[in-house]
């Protein structure tokens, strides 16, 4: 099984930043595809942004300029930084590997 342990949540204004990291194990880190996705309360759970094994990513377009998704495989992590945020990027944020379940995830707050 693959354990995922996400951290770097928190509560941040408006327009501010963030970084969310994700610890893997039980897995060969560095050839996965890595996700991190997100749900608000009462939504569905949404993909955010995708990174492949040799780096190549992609992003939800109510993301795309504002987040990156970056992985250093070196320490088995994946992170998602945040810049210019928005009240609608309120969620609890989850990291992902094709082959794990669902950890617990970290809560992002938006505050006006």
């Amino acid at each position: 099984q693959v354990q995922l342990v996400e951290s770097g949540g928190g509560l941040v204004q408006a327009g501010g930043s963030l970084r969310l990291s994700c610890v893997v194990s039980g897995s060969i880190f560095s050839i996965n595809t890595m996700a991190w996705y997100r749900q608000a309360p009462g939504n569905q759970r949404e993909l955010v942004a995708r990174i492949t094994m040799y780096g190549n990513t992609n992003y939800a377009d109510s993301v795309k300029g504002r987040f990156t998704i970056s992985r250093d495989n070196a320490k088995n992590t994946v992170y998602l930084q945040m810049s210019s945020l928005k009240l609608e990027d309120t969620a609890v944020y989850y990291c992902k590997a094709p082959d794990s379940f669902w950890g617990q995830g970290t809560q992002v707050t938006v505050s006006s």
